[in-house]
């Protein structure tokens, strides 16, 4: 237990409580929610000695907190401000766990079982991971001191809720209607790369954004909603992390081993509905931020949901409360040389001010144009697929230039009817190996990205 004003600590362990319970609260990527005393935790995945195997937990645990809070601090016993039930629906790691009204919403995720090892589930002893491919829904019931679930209908959609470590943030929609948005999350069937799109969720059912597309902050890290009712401007903002792109002087960098990044970036929901994504001008200090968490400072005014109050918040600076934990790595990219010294856990917490001024945010203008233009793979060795979508039929050219601007190709790609396009460019024996920008040009738009070419 942490109180971050007055820099006090206090702990103690866990091993005095039931093995079972003990093994769930030891691991990792677990879903939670807190609601009125009690914090609510569900699956997480890690080291079990009962199963002598890693796997995904199935219980749901309501943890009393001035019970336990008290007990922390006077050493007292914990077990008994724990609470669990098992359930196979509950077994489940790298969601997240929300409430809107009365009912529990249990977004994504995926059940892992066995050791995991990058090369793959047929590699030594293997693993098992399923995807719920759902939005789980239930209620929680209090009866005295003992509690039971019930489940509700589920959402459920194999292509578009297929996620796990991804951020699911409450907003508050145009009509003014509360939900959550779920954006991002990993991975695409067809590529293990990152959506790029988001999925609207409310009481009644959900709906997949494709016009949004979101270049940055792809995977789980702190983030602050925040709504301006006078504007009727819902305000996103994502610290850190892990993503597919990253910005470079103005120019969009993707990077398809989706290193760490420090940036920070704000997405708007306009009162049209429509979405823009902006980098602000100050990044994280450090490679930080994935799995990190937002921990708000609790007298601000929010919404039922939680969504802060904008237009509420008195004052030029205000602390809006605080970022804990996640990962801190020493290099963008460690996937594949990760021996477990290149990354630790973050030992710092950050404290979070909003402050009033005139600074500009950066728009991504490729979040708002139409073309969503990617490359596969980036980097390459001056082979790679080029994918852009037409909203109606039009020329199409793209043009290679250096860094600073000079032309070095032209590749003309004809006339295209609307939708999807993809095209196989061969420039293996016509770049060298560096950076370039492609520059890609239609008869109504045009997009810039970073071109990486390797040996």
């Amino acid at each position: 237990m942490i109180d971050p004003v007055n820099e006090q600590v206090w702990s103690q362990l866990i091993t005095a409580l039931p093995a079972g319970l003990a093994e769930q609260l030891r691991s990792t990527n677990m879903q939670f929610y807190q609601s009125d005393d009690y914090l609510y935790v569900t699956g997480g995945y890690g080291r079990s000695d009962i199963a002598n195997d890693h796997i995904t937990f199935n219980l749901i645990t309501a943890i009393h907190l001035p019970g336990v809070i008290a007990a922390v601090m006077n050493e007292e016993e914990l077990n008994p401000h724990f609470q669990s039930l098992a359930h196979e629906d509950f077994l489940v790691a790298g969601g997240h766990l929300k409430k809107l009204g009365d009912v529990f919403y249990l977004v994504g995720g995926n059940k892992f079982m066995g050791r995991y090892n990058p090369q793959g589930p047929n590699f030594g002893p293997g693993f098992v991971q399923e995807y719920t491919n759902a939005v789980r829904r239930f209620t929680v019931n209090w009866q005295g001191d003992t509690f039971s679930v019930n489940f509700l209908e589920p959402f459920e959609d194999a292509d578009n809720l297929h996620r796990r470590d991804f951020n699911v943030t409450p907003q508050i929609f145009p009509n003014g209607q509360e939900g959550l948005t779920a954006f991002s999350g990993v991975f695409q069937h067809n590529l293990d790369l990152p959506f790029l799109n988001s999925v609207d969720i409310t009481t009644s059912g959900y709906m997949v954004n494709d016009d949004f597309t979101q270049y940055y902050n792809h995977y789980h890290c702190a983030n602050i909603p925040l709504y301006d009712a006078e504007a009727n401007e819902m305000h996103t903002l994502f610290f850190g992390g892990i993503a597919q792109f990253y910005d470079e002087g103005g120019v969009l960098i993707q990077d398809d081993d989706v290193p760490f990044v420090r940036t920070i970036a704000r997405v708007t929901r306009s009162a049209d509905g429509s979405m823009a994504e902006y980098k602000l001008p100050i990044e994280m200090p450090d490679l930080l931020g994935a799995g990190s968490e937002f921990i708000v400072n609790e007298s601000l005014p929010r919404y039922p949901n939680n969504v802060i109050k904008l237009n509420e918040l008195e004052g030029d600076t205000i602390v809006l409360g605080y970022i804990y934990g996640g990962i801190s790595s020493s290099a963008p990219n460690i996937f594949f040389v990760n021996d477990g010294t290149q990354s630790t856990a973050s030992s710092e917490i950050f404290k979070v001010h909003l402050i009033k001024s005139t600074v500009t945010h950066q728009l991504n203008p490729h979040s708002t144009g139409t073309l969503k233009t990617l490359l596969y793979p980036n980097p390459n060795n001056g082979k790679f697929l080029l994918e852009f979508n037409l909203l109606r039929p039009s020329n199409v050219v793209a043009t290679i230039h250096t860094i600073s601007g000079q032309l070095v190709d032209t590749v003309k790609l004809g006339h295209n009817d609307a939708g999807m396009q993809y095209y196989t460019i061969n420039l293996a024996n016509r770049l060298t190996s560096g950076a370039y920008l492609i520059k890609l040009t239609t008869d109504y738009e045009e997009s810039v990205q970073r071109l990486w070419v390797v040996d």
